[in-house]
């Protein structure tokens, strides 16, 4: 069973309980009840210390990892985020209330979105938020009259597309000319709309910024996509005299969520891409701008893990099996949307289980919707049955961010573990939270 444990983070304790962090997932699931998202701290921390020693090293001090907030966003998440120094990147108005209101210091924010509306744009510098990072020239034409109108100068960086295909999910991929995100290099258009942004006297354009896809494993899309920004920073210098202060090279390093899925090694990819990045700056005569990367998976999902009560077993003879648990698509849609991978373990006999005869299985939810799985093709011991505790590995991001009220079902908690204890995050809803808004 050992080789199904796939983040250094998990363990089997002696009374073959599956732990997170160091803790008994059983005693957890006792203690908080399921279905109950977990996220350890500790591993969080971890990663963005990483993110930021690696950076600083390969492009200098004023390197800065900007964690994706939609990855999982919650009160908490920023807090950490402020105490470990990493920016954040946040992509609606609701996530960045969420990091303003615990004080998160909103200058090292940076708002993304392809349709930003009025609102979102003047409640964002309202905010004092750091930068607008602007798709598109309406929203340019948005920002220099809202801005304007509250005698504010925004700071921008203009979203480009490098014309990538980073070989992942057609869903996650953001960086094709086709992609409904960002202004194509290819097509002139990202040029356009720079000599248009310099005009403005409302807006001070700080820099670019471009994003490819998810789940990279190597450095590979990001050498890419780093010489195509760099050759056009070079040449918006040459053209315009415009020197470019802040370079986003995005996010997209990938997670394991499967045994045969690979390692990232994220210091030995940053460093080869500083390489690069430096090489290439000295070549085209710039100066290295200040680098931004934007880690949101790589940050959360290997600290997550969700369990699940299983309920039912449904055995069809000769045709399939079921295993239902008490949560579903409603708390994990990843599946439904995009066919996700995912590792599942029984939790509070995880190294018996594995012993045991296997039969194959489809792991389903409680909503009432034929599409509401978890994963197919599962392997669980035969013996199965109602009360075992189901966990899924590498929930945390994407999975309480995406969450909903499908079949008006109140969404888990949050609990996180740091340094042997846990608490609670963000509660769990009841009924009454669901109707909450209901007139």
């Amino acid at each position: 069973m050992m080789k199904e444990l796939i983040c250094d983070n998990l363990s089997v304790n002696e009374r073959d309980h599956l732990c997170l962090g160091g803790q008994d997932t059983v005693l957890l699931a006792e203690r908080y009840g399921t279905p109950l998202y977990l996220l350890d701290e500790d591993r969080i921390r971890l990663q963005c210390r990483t993110y930021r020693k690696a950076m600083t090293e390969a492009f200098g001090e004023k390197a800065l990892p900007l964690y994706a907030s939609k990855a999982a966003s919650f009160k908490q998440i920023y807090r950490i985020m402020w105490e470990e120094g990493m920016g954040v990147d946040v992509v609606s108005a609701g996530e960045a209330y969420t990091a303003d209101s615990v004080g998160f210091p909103m200058e090292r924010a940076y708002f993304h979105s392809n349709n930003k509306t009025d609102a979102d744009i003047s409640d964002a510098i309202s905010r004092g938020i750091g930068y607008l990072v602007v798709d598109n020239r309406e929203e340019l034409d948005a920002i220099e009259r809202i801005a304007g109108g509250q005698g504010k100068v925004q700071k921008i960086l203009l979203r480009l597309t490098p014309g990538i295909d980073p070989h992942t999910y057609e869903a996650v991929a953001t960086g094709n000319v086709d992609s409904k995100f960002g202004s194509a290099i290819e097509t002139g258009q990202a040029e356009e709309i720079t000599a248009y942004a310099l005009k403005l006297s409302h807006i001070r354009l700080a820099g670019f910024h471009c994003h490819v896809g998810s789940q990279v494993f190597d450095a590979d899309v990001f050498l890419r996509s780093a010489s195509i920004m760099l050759e056009f920073v070079a040449h918006m210098k040459k053209r315009y005299g415009y020197v470019a202060e802040e370079l986003d090279l995005g996010g997209g390093f990938g997670v394991r969520y499967l045994a045969e899925d690979p390692v990232m090694e994220i210091e030995k990819n940053i460093r080869i891409i500083g390489n690069a990045v430096r090489k290439q700056c000295a070549m085209l005569e710039i100066d290295l701008p200040a680098i931004r990367m934007e880690p949101g998976r790589s940050i959360v999902a290997e600290a997550g893990m969700t369990l699940y009560t299983v309920g039912t077993v449904k055995r069809i003879p000769g045709y399939k099996n079921y295993v239902s648990v008490d949560g579903g698509m409603a708390d994990n849609p990843r599946f439904a949307l995009y066919r996700s991978p995912y590792t599942l373990l029984l939790a509070n006999r995880t190294e018996a289980a594995d012993a045991e005869e296997q039969m194959r299985c489809s792991v389903v939810g409680r909503c009432c919707e034929s599409g509401d799985i978890l994963q197919e093709n599962v392997k669980m011991p035969q013996s199965v049955a109602r009360g075992d505790l189901l966990a899924v590995l590498t929930t945390g991001a994407y999975n309480y961010s995406m969450s909903s009220n499908y079949n008006r079902i109140p969404r888990p908690p949050v609990v996180m573990l740091a340094g042997g204890e846990s608490y609670v995050a963000v509660k769990r809803e009841t009924p009454e939270d669901v109707c909450r808004n209901d007139l």
